[in-house]
């Protein structure tokens, strides 16, 4: 009996690997998040069934990568989590206008106002200059490059647990952020504290700005110049995604030692600066992204040790050595 339990279910799940994991339970808490308490759209339907072809597409890859010896295969399985990012950050957009219709902005605003008297944005606006606008958004989009110099540094170095466990740190991060979006949606202010059609004026670059910023805002569903991007643009403020991030990223490069780790230290502290100089976040979204990160670490690391020791039982003597 025991034989035929574990054929069906946890044995054969000990093929996933920890990040394996970590994306299933979260496109399963999606789905389930949408199933009960969405409203009554086909959305409804399409995304928890979206998510589970997803799961079952993950599930096989992992099954895929244990019968092959494929180079090409393992090398998929180690880094599709990060592409698959994108998909769904974009699934969330759906998902937080399917469950949420409340904004919080006015709440972040005021907590930014009650620690700094006035709003930081509007503040930073009386220094702004095109040079250093041009600067800051350089480096607010070189985010998107941020994770992947930790992973890169660590497969050259064939440092494969370093490797997925990093992985598994920063998509850790990146989902507890998504659930933020869900349970505190926003805007930012620069859709509510200024014009955000005339951002190109008050906050000139030189000229890499204007072609960086439409990147950011076609990666966030605004096109062109519709007449309202407030109701295309992601509700992905809270808490900062781009902070919480980037303080993983420079955690881990000194937690392995990256030779990188005193280039993107202070450009990390840059980065952070800008999404508020920039005007897509409040001061309130960092706050909430600097609580969270030491309990991603703490939980983070629990979480993927205790998986590997139920996928590889043989590993928890190797484990306890280490400890």
């Amino acid at each position: 009996m025991r034989r035929w339990v574990d054929s069906l279910g946890i044995q054969n799940i000990r093929v996933l690997n920890a990040v394996d994991a970590l994306i299933l339970c979260f496109l399963l808490l999606v789905a389930i998040l949408v199933l009960l308490f969405a409203k009554a759209t086909p959305l409804r339907w399409v995304l928890p069934c979206l998510n589970l072809l997803g799961c079952l597409a993950i599930y096989l890859l992992a099954t895929h990568v244990v019968r092959s010896e494929s180079l090409v295969w393992r090398q998929i399985h180690a880094w599709y989590g990060f592409p698959l990012l994108v998909i769904i950050y974009k699934e969330m957009y759906w998902a937080v206008h399917a469950l949420r219709d409340t904004l919080y902005d006015t709440y972040l605003i005021q907590i930014d106002r009650f620690l700094f008297g006035t709003d930081p944005t509007i503040e930073l606006a009386k220094f702004a200059h095109p040079v250093l606008t041009e600067i800051l958004q350089t480096v607010y989009v070189m985010f998107y490059f941020f994770p992947l110099t930790i992973g890169i540094a660590l497969i050259r170095k064939n440092r494969y647990r370093e490797f997925q466990y990093a992985s598994f740190l920063i998509l850790y991060g990146f989902f507890v952020s998504y659930l933020g979006y869900i349970l505190f949606p926003a805007v930012g202010p620069r859709f509510t504290l200024h014009d955000f059609y005339a951002t190109d004026r008050e906050l000139p670059g030189i000229w890499l700005t204007p072609y960086l910023r439409e990147f950011v805002n076609r990666g966030e569903g605004i096109t062109g110049t519709h007449p309202n991007a407030v109701d295309l643009v992601q509700r992905d403020v809270f808490p900062s995604g781009h902070t919480l991030i980037t303080l993983i990223t420079i955690y881990l490069s000194f937690l392995f030692k990256s030779r990188t780790r005193f280039i993107l230290a202070p450009l990390g502290m840059v980065l952070i600066f800008s999404t508020v100089y920039l005007r897509y976040h409040y001061v309130a979204d960092l706050i909430g992204a600097g609580f969270l990160f030491p309990l991603i670490l703490g939980s983070g690391k629990y979480l993927f040790t205790t998986w590997e020791l139920f996928s590889h039982p043989s590993s928890r003597n190797l484990s306890e050595q280490r400890n």
